[in-house]
C-alpha cells in the first residue's frame, strides 16, 4: 500500500489544530482541533471527517501528547491512525527557524536541538512546536516528521534588507535581524498568482498581502522573497487586528519614562491592545466596516489608517521590485474584504494597479483577477492553504 497521505499538525502553547491530506490529488481527509490542552477543566476535541459528521467531545487533555492521542483515535476511527501504512510523513508548522533553516527539514535529535536553540526568538511559538514533534515522534518512532518553517522563505532576503542600522556586533551576537513570517502561505500564494496569470513562477514578481488578523506583505522577484513586512517578530510592519505594526522605536522608551509602563505591560500593549482593537476596540475587519457604514469616526480613522499603510507596502515594494507583475490579497481579510482591496490600491494609478468593482465584489471565492483587462498590474486574490503547502513540502522531502 503506498503512503501518499501525510498529517499537518500546528501546535499552539494550549491547542492543537491537525489536517489530514491525501498527497495524491491534494483532497482534505480530515481536521481537527484539540482545545485548552494544560489548562483547568476538560479540554474540547472537535474532529471533522471529509463528507462525515463533526464530531465534538470534552476529555482530558494535561499536555501535547493526551491531545495528539486524542486526535490520533478520531483519525483512527476513519481509517487512518497515526500507525497507518499510508501515512507518509507527518508535517509540523514551525515559527521560527531563524537563519538555520532555509527548507523543510527532517527532524532528527540535532534538528530539535537547533529549534530549541531559537526558541529566545519566538518563546511564545517554537516552545509549542517542539511539544508537537516531540511528542508524534515518541507515539511513531518510525514515522517521518518534517519541520515547516515560517521564516524559511524569507530566507533568501538581500542583507540589505535585512539588517537593521543597530551596532553590529550586538546585532550578531543577539540574532537580532529581519526574519519575516507567514513564509508558508506567500509561497503558496505567490505560485498562485503565477499560475493564476498562466506563467513560471519564475517569470513574475508579486506583491503578496496576507491579511487576516495578523498581517503581512511580501515581495516575490522570479519565486523569491527579497523583501517582507514583519521583522525580527510578528509585531513589524503593517497594521493588524491587535498588533500595532511599525511605530518609532522611542515610543517604548517614552511610554515607560512618562507612564511608568513596564516592558511587559508596553509588549502587551502593541501586540494585544493595539491595531485596530487599539484604534476603534474591534479586531475583526466586518465590524469595523459595518461601524464606519453607520458613521462611526473611530472605525473611520482605523479603517483609513489600516489602507494608508497597506497602500505604503505596496507602493514601497513597486520600488524594490523595479517591475510588478500582480498585487494578490490573501487570507481572511484579503480574501474577503472587498473594500480593503479597493482602498489598498486606491490612488496607485500611476504605477499600474486598479480594481474592477463588479469583478471584486462578486461571490467567487476562489482563485481570481479582479482587475480590469486595461490595468498594466494584475491585481488578484488568490485563498492561501497552508496546511496543503506544509504538507506538500513535507511530502516532497520524504519522496526526494
Amino acid at each position: 500500500m503506498n503512503a501518499t497521505q501525510v498529517l499537518v499538525l500546528n501546535s499552539g502553547s494550549s491547542s492543537l489544530k491537525y489536517q489530514l491530506l491525501e498527497m495524491a490529488d491534494g483532497g482534505r481527509l480530515a481536521s481537527g482541533l484539540v482545545e485548552r490542552i494544560g489548562e483547568e477543566g476538560p479540554g474540547r476535541l472537535v474532529h471533522t471527517p471529509a463528507g462525515g459528521e463533526r464530531r465534538e467531545r470534552a476529555l482530558p487533555v494535561p499536555d501535547h501528547a493526551a491531545a495528539l492521542r486524542a486526535a490520533g483515535e478520531e483519525l483512527a476511527a476513519d481509517g487512518t491512525g497515526l500507525d497507518s501504512p499510508r501515512l507518509a510523513a507527518v508535517g509540523h508548522r514551525v515559527v521560527h527557524g531563524g537563519r538555520s533553516f532555509t527548507e523543510p527539514t527532517l527532524v532528527d535529535d540535532r534538528v530539535l536541538a537547533e529549534i530549541e536553540r531559537l526558541v529566545p526568538l519566538a518563546p511564545l511559538h517554537n516552545p509549542a512546536n517542539l511539544a508537537g514533534i516531540r511528542t508524534a515522534r515518541a507515539i511513531n518512532p518510525g514515522l517521518p516528521q518534517v519541520a515547516v518553517f515560517d521564516t524559511a522563505f524569507h530566507t533568501t532576503i538581500p542583507d540589505h534588507a535585512a539588517c537593521y542600522a543597530i551596532d553590529a556586533d550586538v546585532a550578531a551576537e543577539h540574532r537580532v535581524r529581519r526574519y519575516g513570517f507567514h513564509g508558508t502561505s506567500h509561497a503558496f500564494v505567490s505560485r498562485g498568482t503565477a499560475a493564476l496569470l498562466g506563467r513560471r513562477p519564475d517569470e513574475v514578481n508579486v506583491i503578496t498581502l496576507h491579511l487576516g488578523n495578523g498581517a503581512s506583505a511580501a515581495a516575490v522577484a522570479g519565486g523569491r522573497c527579497v523583501d517582507t513586512s514583519m521583522g525580527l517578530t510578528p509585531l513589524e510592519g503593517l497594521v493588524m487586528g491587535t498588533r500595532s505594526g511599525d511605530v518609532d522605536p522611542a515610543v517604548v522608551f517614552h511610554l515607560h519614562r512618562v507612564a511608568g509602563m513596564s516592558v511587559g505591560e508596553i509588549d502587551e500593549l502593541l501586540n494585544s491592545r493595539s491595531g485596530l482593537r487599539g484604534l476603534c476596540g474591534d479586531n475583526d475587519m466586518r465590524e469595523v466596516v459595518r461601524r464606519m457604514d453607520g458613521g462611526d469616526e473611530r472605525a473611520r480613522l482605523a479603517f483609513d489608517v489600516y489602507a494608508h499603510r497597506l497602500r505604503s507596502y505596496i507602493g514601497a515594494y513597486f520600488a524594490v521590485l523595479g517591475r510588478v507583475d500582480a498585487v494578490t490579497f490573501t487570507a481572511g481579510v484579503g480574501e474577503n474584504a472587498s473594500r480593503v482591496r479597493t482602498a489598498a490600491v486606491a490612488g496607485l494609478d500611476a504605477l499600474g494597479p486598479a480594481v474592477d468593482e463588479r469583478l471584486n465584489t462578486a461571490a467567487d471565492r476562489g482563485p481570481r483577477l479582479i482587475s480590469p483587462e486595461y490595468a498594466r498590474v494584475a491585481v488578484a486574490v488568490v485563498p492561501t492553504d497552508e496546511e496543503l503547502e506544509i504538507a506538500t513540502q513535507a511530502f516532497a522531502l520524504v519522496n526526494d
